[in-house]
């Protein structure tokens, strides 16, 4: 797997989160996914992550890309909620297992994300 890949991988997610495609969002994640966020942490089903989409109604604009590795790379963000009138800028670390998201972090700001990634590298090499 490549950058490129997990990139491209990162950028279906975003599609179907975004156009709330919850077909193509059941292809875009592993079974289970782990995410995080201010009311789910730890592994969901696919079907849980669908109903997320739904539940949370968010959209979330890549600012800009970060790789750690060819798996993980951490994205810059504006997501907006549908009560919010302007975008929040966060951060979501991801992890892709072939052609899908496999972890989807999020983080209040792109400097945890990073610091956290670069944790998480280190501990993956010493496994």
């Amino acid at each position: 797997m490549s950058a490129v890949e997990t990139e491209a991988a990162i950028g279906r997610w975003h599609d179907a989160v975004n156009s709330k495609d919850l077909t193509a969002a059941l292809g875009t994640v592993t079974n289970p996914v782990v995410i995080n966020g201010p009311k789910v942490a730890g592994p969901i089903t696919d079907e849980g992550f669908v109903k997320w989409i739904t539940r949370s109604g968010i959209t979330l604009r890549p600012r800009s890309y970060h790789p750690i590795t060819d798996r993980v790379i951490v994205v810059e963000q504006d997501a907006q909620w549908p009560a919010d009138a302007e975008p929040t800028r966060l951060a979501t670390l991801f992890r892709a297992t072939g052609d899908q998201v496999s972890a989807a972090l999020h983080f209040p700001a792109l400097r945890e994300a990073l610091e956290f990634a670069y944790l998480y590298t280190e501990l993956a090499a010493t496994e």
